[in-house]
Parts: C-alpha cells; structure tokens; sequence
C-alpha cells in the first residue's frame, strides 16, 4: 500500500542544511542539486512517529510504535519508506526561468533584553522558503491498520522545521 500526500506551506519556513550562507545568512535551507528546496523523508517520518506517539498517549490508537516502525536493529519488522516531499507540479517550470532564487529571503532576528536593549551578539539570521506546495509519497505499508494511523498522523501535522514556535513552518497536509 502506498500514501500520496500534499504538504502546503502557509507560512515561510526553514528546513535547514547545517550549513551557513557566510555573512549573508547563518543558516540556509536545504536544496536539492537544482536549487530547490525539500523536506527529507526521514524529517517526515520523525513528525508522523510524533504524531502517533501523540495520538498513543490520546487513547486514539492501540497500537505501539514498535509495532508501526519497528526497533533499531529488527529487520523482521519492514518499515514503510518515506519520500523526500518535493516540488513537483512547477519543478520544469522554475527551473526553465531560473526562478529558484525567488523561493527565498532572509529574515533576522535578535534576542531583546528587559532594557529594551539588543543583546550582544544575539542577532541570527535565517533564510527560509516562501510558502509552496510539495509532495511526498510513504510506501511499502504492510496493512491497511498502519495505513490508516498513518493517514491520520499526516493530518496532525500542522508545522515543519525551524522556529515553529515563532510562526515559521504552519502547513497542511493532505491525503491525494
């Protein structure tokens, strides 16, 4: 069994790289070799084992984790896959005009102390992704059960990246 799903960003967001952009940004988005931003497969996965784990402690599910994703080193357990989640329907479209470098900006921000005054070297800078939709796709599920928690987890989804608690990284996500 397989999920197709579409991610919508409603708000800037920052899924970093680890890397720096020099003086221009401290932290920079993760981009594919086209320029491209994406959300590896393994970040979603991490999410939708939050969700569940949540929807566990709810009373919502029965099911354990272990028995969805399986435990470090069991390979009796098949983990479903997750896709890295892309632009796909105007992925030809940037590209053919060059437009990748207007995904993005950067945004700064700095740490403010009760005086009202900037904290020394607190300012930081980010770059993050203009809102876009992306899609992504989890693959080989073994029952319809997982399949479901696992439609029901993606739902629950309601932020990705950096600074979710600041507003960057709201989205929606919808099964297709």
């Amino acid at each position: 069994m397989e999920i197709n799903y579409k991610l919508t960003f409603l708000s800037d967001w920052h899924v970093g790289s680890g890397l720096s952009g020099g003086a221009e940004s401290d932290a920079i988005v993760l981009k594919d070799k086209n320029k491209l931003p994406y959300i590896p497969g393994k970040t979603i996965k991490g999410l939708v084992r939050d969700a569940i784990a949540d929807m566990k402690d709810a009373g919502q599910i029965e099911s354990e984790l272990e028995s969805i994703f399986g435990t470090e080193g069991n390979h009796a357990i098949k983990v479903a896959s997750f896709s890295n989640v892309e632009i796909k329907d105007e992925y030809e479209e940037i590209l053919s005009n060059n437009l990748s470098d207007y995904l993005y900006r950067i945004i700064a921000s700095t740490k403010i102390e009760e005086n009202g005054i900037a904290s020394q070297g607190s300012l930081r800078s980010i770059e993050v992704c203009m809102p876009v939709t992306i899609f992504g796709k989890i693959s080989n599920i073994e029952t319809e059960e997982i399949n479901i928690i696992f439609k029901n987890a993606l739902k629950l989804v309601r932020s990705v990246g950096v600074n979710r608690n600041r507003g960057l990284g709201r989205c929606k996500i919808e099964i297709i």
